[in-house]
């Protein structure tokens, strides 16, 4: 028999499978401090949590038959993964349901900014009878704009159809051919802030979109359009958002989400007119609460019976003689996964990764989920080397490995290579005795620099002069030059630069950067 821990008042309907196990004795628990849940955990081989708990490494350091902490539902900030990896417990969570939960808060959130629902029930539950103040808008024949189009995002796509929207679409993933299917138009966030009667967000929180709609977003942007939040805090500038409210520019917004949670009592947000507000609601669904509960029990009976599961956001156990030959690149892979995933422009279809040298009489494809992983991760929230695969396959990217039996230059030799629709990139990465994780090719460009750090990657003309004046520009703006790398092969032809800098790049250098005579591109990159 195995024993399971239910921790934090989880819904007893969502956990009918367990009880209905003849293989699993469930107990439940609540309020447990640390100490008494050490005290207690040695007898059980799984833990399922919502947030209230937190799984600490001490906890499942005492966890002597401890297999899966399952969370159910999707953030897992509660549990140490760290901790749980390096013991092999699985780490499970739910991320798909509170799919329809969201997408329908989604809804609600947008005909409530369109109708001022919130607004005119306040004035009315005080006795006032104001017919002229609250002339709404109507959702047929508008625009939507949903900038993330993963699961969510699709489902308020297709509903936003059935309302008679015209919908456009960006997510750095969506092909013309997915989006073909789900009745949208693919474009740029640029032009979906200028299009779009309504916009509402459902991307990851990561460096890249943070603060994806500004000022310079709102700008953009058509009199009267309509902004909503239902995804996470910070994906929307805050203070930019109310100057664009105050300026006319937006004439409404809702928010289900905050850069800070709870905000301030002070916060704008909160006694602004035109804005909506609501508590962190998206997955605040009787519905939703019962379908995390059985995702994550489905999840747990096959990682207990030892068969084949899904949704785990850490690393699975490896045999120990594989895992000793390939860990030591899994940095590297990680490390040229994220360097090229942040070159190429527009959705990625297709991922190839070359083995050549010692590593080809082995098993590669945990080495290969590290790669995917640093791919994905640049635009991806919560990509790790378990989900990276099915992330991957869910988006319509296809993953060829290949191998070769030598490198002629290195013992092993990485080589990843890019497919978009607007052509590919390749890059190949080793380790090299002494000096570590190197980047040895990108393109048909010989280099050798580490993965880390700040990078310029400069695409120009093999011009006499060339590096002096990016040198010259970047330290007159106070940019010092750790580093440099010159690639050729032919002399006059087309080169690369690669530059590792001590800090950040400010964005108005690399425009003048892309200013300077030969140099064809500037991307900066963060590794």
């Amino acid at each position: 028999m195995y024993k399971v821990l239910v921790m934090d008042g989880i819904s007893d309907m969502g956990i009918q499978l367990l009880y209905d196990a003849p293989d699993v004795e469930v107990e439940k628990k609540n309020g447990l401090t640390e100490d008494e849940l050490v005290a207690i955990i040695p007898q059980y081989d799984a833990l399922l949590v919502r947030s209230a708990t937190k799984v600490t490494d001490r906890i499942m350091g005492a966890g002597d038959k401890l297999k899966v902490v399952g969370r159910a539902g999707v953030g897992v900030d509660n549990i140490d993964l760290e901790a749980a990896t390096k013991r092999g417990i699985v780490v499970i969570n739910a991320p798909d349901g509170n799919t329809i939960a969201t997408c329908e808060l989604t809804f609600a959130m947008m005909m409530s900014v369109a109708r001022m629902i919130p607004q005119a029930y306040k004035k009315t539950v005080g006795g006032e009878w104001d017919r002229k103040t609250f002339v709404g808008v109507e959702l047929r024949n508008k625009v939507l704009g949903v900038l993330g189009m993963g699961r969510i995002g699709s489902e308020v796509a297709r509903r936003a159809k059935a309302f008679g929207m015209t919908v456009l679409g960006y997510d750095p993933f969506l092909t013309e051919e997915r989006a073909e299917k789900l009745g949208v138009k693919l474009g740029t966030v640029n032009e979906i802030c200028a299009q779009a009667d309504f916009i509402t967000v459902h991307t990851p929180l990561t460096s890249e979109t943070r603060h994806m709609i500004s000022r310079p977003q709102f700008e953009l942007m058509k009199k009267g359009a309509r902004i909503i939040n239902c995804a996470r805090g910070g994906i929307i500038d805050e203070m930019a958002l109310v100057e664009a409210i105050d300026t006319g520019i937006v004439a409404g917004a809702a928010f289900d989400v905050f850069e800070q949670e709870p905000p301030t009592a002070d916060h704008p947000f909160l006694n602004n007119p035109r804005i909506i507000v609501t508590p962190h609601l998206g997955a605040s669904t009787v519905e939703a609460q019962e379908n995390v509960a059985i995702d994550v029990s489905e999840e747990v009976l096959h990682i207990l019976r030892d068969e084949p599961f899904k949704n785990a956001v850490n690393m699975p156990p490896v045999p120990a003689n594989v895992l000793n030959k390939i860990q030591p690149y899994f940095g590297l892979g990680v490390k040229l996964g994220e360097f090229l995933g942040q070159t190429v422009e527009g959705a990625i279809s297709e991922i190839t990764v070359s083995f050549s040298g010692d590593l080809i009489d082995t098993d590669t494809s945990p080495l290969t989920r590290h790669i995917v992983k640093g791919v994905l991760s640049h635009q991806l929230e919560g990509v790790n080397i378990v989900n990276a695969m099915h992330l991957a396959k869910t988006r319509g990217v296809n993953i060829v490995v290949q191998t070769s039996a030598a490198s002629q230059t290195f013992t092993n030799l990485i080589t990843l290579t890019l497919k978009t629709k607007s052509g590919q990139r390749t890059a190949a990465g080793t380790l090299l005795a002494g000096y570590g994780e190197r980047i040895v090719q990108i393109d048909q460009f010989p280099v050798d620099f580490a993965p880390a750090g700040h990078l310029l990657l400069i695409s120009h003309n093999d011009k006499p002069g060339i590096i002096g004046k990016v040198g010259t520009l970047l330290g007159s703006n106070d940019v010092n030059i750790a580093t440099m790398q010159v690639g050729r092969k032919t002399f006059g032809g087309s080169a690369i630069m690669v530059l590792t800098t001590d800090k950040e790049t400010p964005k108005d250098v690399i425009k003048q950067l892309e200013q300077l005579p030969e140099l064809i591109a500037v991307a900066e990159l963060t590794l």
